[in-house]
């Protein structure tokens, strides 16, 4: 059986497929459980017959093991399934709640943002994760990672999306096992606890020390955030403008440690270790040595997701490098994988994760493909410049899918300034650890100060002048999942027409072309549809009436509503290639169903026609028991332009006149299709 040649890579497949089908499908742990140990002990008593040991059942076993292995790991990994998670204790009053901080977030513009862990709850012992959002105050020092706290207080459910194609921040938590928030005020939180040592806490004093010293010197916000985020790990002081900028460049991947650090890292920890393969097992030293300072290095950098992939992998590599044996590289993903989704199964879903693999798998795939499609050059910086220039297309070919899938553009610049970046990145890890160690020590001489902070600042500013040229920068592309598998497939097929050119691989890349052109046909001819939405837009109205791809907005914003988010993601998401705007009416027909519109004047006074609906808004003021009575609609509708006092009393008001009620604020847009 050819999938068995690599078996590594056939192993992580179907324990990635055991891992999905557990995720889409509900599966009690302890059938899982079972049903793994059953398959484990009938491959294992089937192993010792020879006849069957090349039969396609025994192969069949194999697989199956692989599959339940992915449904338990997903199983036990799921903390929501744990006996003692939070969430099987129903409480929604105030409770005396005790947790640890374990991870700084990006704050918020009202919030400084964490992640904790629950220990109890009053006198109940707890597990699980939770979203710590705690209020800014300018005069309050911010807690620290590895302290322990108590606070009194209700856990409270984290909001979903409440606008169509709108990002879904409370699924992306649960991806990362947190289920509810808290939400206090600085002086809410009680100390238990600040000497208890761990590994983040550890880490967060380093990086602390680190970051204190840093300031102290002559580095900028902005300098000083990338050194924070190529070093350290930590990405959560960056502005939204450096942000925007490496991510318009085409550049963003360098803001998060990933493969392409720790690569070279490993090159730079190699050449610096490299007279200990002189002595007597040295190479066993070095190797040791090596892999515990890139852990380190993970552990300082705050083991995300990015960090741990990418240091599993080259910990592969490392070993295998200082061992002198012979490594395939699909293999060394595969084995990196494999131990990654084994005890940390929902990184599947990360889309970091996904990008790095599908980076990497086409930089290996292609860029030989590609370097060697033309003549050697003679210039020896004409040939790097031509091998990095590869490698970005290799792993532009890669990403474009998923890239354009979640975030709905691409960067036509992308080559130019990976041109000068990559190279420019190991001149500046090489000397940002230098930075960091003195720093650490409090030594860092202000002539070395000076001559990082140029060449940072020279990398922000050549990064801005990209990201500048807008007209390279082909934003708002709409993708689906659909698109995403039919692209993959070509680039597939287009990969083995490269590497084996014959009728047979010409004809599969012609059906995978059509593939993709059904996908795209079938993309246009699903938005073909007509509706009425009342999007949630807190403090104002907007009324979208969408015919085919024409939608035209009745909205009481200022400025242009098409700058609006929430009209943004439903114009990626819907395909929509104009947009109108004016002002809001009082009556609109859609469908045959009649739509009356009552703002802050209160007034319903209509005889002409019976509303199917009544959208309230601005807060007016009337007696909805007598509108009710009065007009009789088939349903009470509220936006967001409401006060919530209002929509509450509306709400109770339709409960008792037993007419469906709708609030934005709550159920999120209302759509008639």
């Amino acid at each position: 059986m050819k999938l068995l040649r690599f078996p590594l890579i056939a192993f992580t497949l179907f324990l990635i497929i055991g891992i999905l089908i557990a995720h889409c499908f509900t599966i009690p742990t302890r059938y899982s459980f079972i049903l793994l140990i059953v398959i484990s002990l009938v491959t294992l008593i089937s192993s010792f017959l020879k006849s069957f040991r090349t039969s396609f059942a025994f192969y069949l076993l194999i697989f199956s093991c692989f599959i339940c292995c992915g449904i338990v790991t997903y199983n036990l990994q799921d903390e929501q399934r744990w006996e003692l998670h939070y969430t099987k204790i129903q409480n929604d009053e105030p409770s005396i709640i005790t947790f640890e901080i374990t991870k700084r977030l990006k704050p918020s513009k009202f919030h400084h943002k964490y992640e904790a862990y629950v220990h109890s709850i009053d006198s109940l012992n707890t597990k699980g994760t939770i979203l710590l959002n705690i209020k800014k105050d300018s005069l309050t020092k911010a807690v620290s990672v590895g302290n322990r706290y108590y606070a009194y207080a209700a856990l409270d459910s984290i909001r979903r999306s409440l606008n169509p194609y709108q990002f879904n921040y409370k699924t992306y938590l649960q991806k990362q096992y947190i289920y509810r928030q808290l939400t206090l005020k600085p002086d809410a939180l009680i100390v238990i606890d600040s000497s208890k040592t761990s590994i983040h806490s550890y880490a967060n004093r380093f990086r602390e020390r680190i970051t204190n010293n840093l300031k102290g010197s002559s580095f900028n916000s902005d300098e000083l955030s990338i050194i924070q985020a190529l070093l350290l790990g930590q990405r959560q002081d960056i502005s939204k403008d450096l942000y925007t900028n490496f991510s318009k460049a085409g550049v963003i991947h360098i803001l998060a440690v990933s493969g392409l650090h720790v690569g070279i890292i490993l090159f730079i920890l190699q050449f610096l270790f490299s007279p200990l393969d002189r002595l007597k097992r040295g190479n066993y030293i070095k190797m040791v040595i090596i892999v515990q300072l890139l852990w380190c290095f993970a552990i300082i950098a705050g083991l995300s997701p990015s960090v741990t992939r990418a240091v599993t992998m080259f910990t592969v590599v490392a070993i295998a490098i200082n061992l002198k044996r012979i490594t395939n590289i699909y293999n060394t993903l595969a084995i990196s994988a494999f131990f990654i989704l084994l005890f940390k199964p929902m990184f599947l879903f990360d889309v970091g994760f996904q990008m790095s693999y599908a980076a990497v798998l086409a930089i290996v795939s292609f860029q030989p493909l590609l370097y060697n499609s033309i003549k050697r050059p003679k210039f020896i910086i004409l040939d790097k410049a031509w091998q990095i220039a590869t490698v970005t297309l290799a792993a532009q070919v890669g990403v474009l899918p998923l890239s354009l899938y979640y975030f709905h553009q691409f960067p036509g610049l992308f080559i130019v300034s990976n041109l000068i970046i990559i190279p420019a990145l190991g001149i500046i890890l090489s000397l940002g650890m230098l930075v960091i160690v003195l720093s650490y020590f409090d030594v860092l001489p202000e002539l070395l100060v000076k001559v990082y902070s140029s060449i940072l600042s020279t990398m922000n500013n050549y990064v801005e002048w990209i990201s500048a040229q807008e007209s390279f920068l082909f934003k708002e592309i709409s993708f689906n999942e659909l698109q995403v598998v039919s692209c993959y497939l070509l680039i597939l097929i287009t990969y083995r027409f490269l590497k084996s050119i014959n009728t047979r691989n010409l004809i599969l890349g012609f059906v995978c072309l059509i593939l993709v052109q059904v996908s795209f046909l079938y993309s246009l001819l699903k938005v073909k549809q007509d509706r009425f939405i009342v999007f949630n837009k807190n403090r104002y109205s907007v009324i979208g009436i969408q015919h085919d791809s024409k939608l035209k907005l009745h909205h009481n914003l200022q400025g242009d509503v098409r700058s609006e988010h929430l009209v943004t993601n439903y114009k990626i998401g819907n395909r929509i290639d104009t947009i109108e705007s004016d002002s809001i009416d009082y009556v609109y027909q859609f469908e045959k169903q009649n739509i009356l519109i009552i703002d802050s004047l209160g007034l319903y006074n209509v005889s002409s026609f019976k509303p199917d609906y009544v959208l309230l808004r601005n807060s007016p003021k009337l007696n909805l028991n007598r509108l009710i009575d009065s007009l009789q609609p088939k349903q009470i509708i509220a936006d967001a332009s409401n006060y919530k006092s209002y929509v509450s009393r509306w709400s109770a008001t339709c409960l008792h006149k037993k007419i469906p009620f709708h609030s934005t604020y709550e159920k999120g847009a209302f759509i008639i299709d």
